[in-house]
């Protein structure tokens, strides 16, 4: 179970990374409700980066697909996904602190969105901060069948091209332990985390704004081919 508490203390962009830095992140109990909470979960959601596991169907498929994948194009159109209902959901906790708070952090280089294109519509995604070597996942999105799975697929390329060294997920879904995600207590996340920090890693070690293909997302989440092949 997750501590949580209640902040009335003013959260700018610059609060928030230190509270990533410090192992705590905030949610809101819905879109209504401008309280934000901090959240420590007592046992953390990470996804091991070189145990990354890829099903043989969905590497087909983000082999294969039409979809095409970009990062950093339209944070404001991922998060509004991120946000939409869903059939085990009915209603989001991002609110509105939440949209500006990490639209800030998206200004400033710390925050990255990978996105799911089906010609021009925006059919899949995610978004999470980036702080040294740490990449902390928020949410995801599907309109389109496997597209949030496909936005994995190549966060996790980019990621390991980029020198990463650890995914927070948060929380373990059955979703994602099919990736291979695993839970681990409070403590040892800390000692994952403060490695991770030291880092200096890039996310835009392959070039943002051009999509990456299926098959080269593939191998570099797999660790077989360099960023420059």
């Amino acid at each position: 179970m997750a501590n949580r508490e209640s902040t009335g203390v003013e959260i700018t962009p610059e609060v928030l990374l230190k509270a990533y830095a410090c192992g705590i992140f905030p949610m809101a109990e819905s879109a209504e409700d401008p309280t934000l909470y901090w959240i420590e979960p007592e046992h953390r959601g990470v996804m091991p980066l070189e145990a990354f596991h890829i099903p043989s169907r969905l590497a087909r498929t983000v082999r294969t697909t039409a979809l095409t994948v970009v990062c950093d194009r339209d944070f404001d159109a991922v998060i509004d996904g991120c946000a939409e209902p869903r059939a085990n959901r009915g209603r989001t906790w991002i609110n509105t602190r939440i949209r500006n708070l990490y639209g800030s952090l998206f200004a400033t280089g710390n925050c990255h969105t990978v996105e799911v294109y089906d010609g021009a519509h925006l059919v899949g995604g995610l978004y999470g901060v980036s702080l040294g070597g740490a990449f902390f996942g928020e949410s995801m999105f599907h309109r389109v069948r496997d597209a949030s799975k496909i936005a994995l697929v190549h966060l996790v390329a980019r990621l390991r091209a980029g020198g990463f060294t650890l995914l927070d997920a948060q929380f373990i879904t059955d979703h994602l332990k099919i990736f291979g995600a695993i839970e681990i207590s409070r403590r040892r996340y800390h000692q994952v985390l403060e490695k991770a920090l030291a880092v200096d890693a890039r996310f835009d070690a392959v070039p943002v704004a051009e999509p990456l293909m299926g098959a080269n997302a593939l191998a570099l989440a797999r660790q077989t081919l360099s960023p420059s092949s």
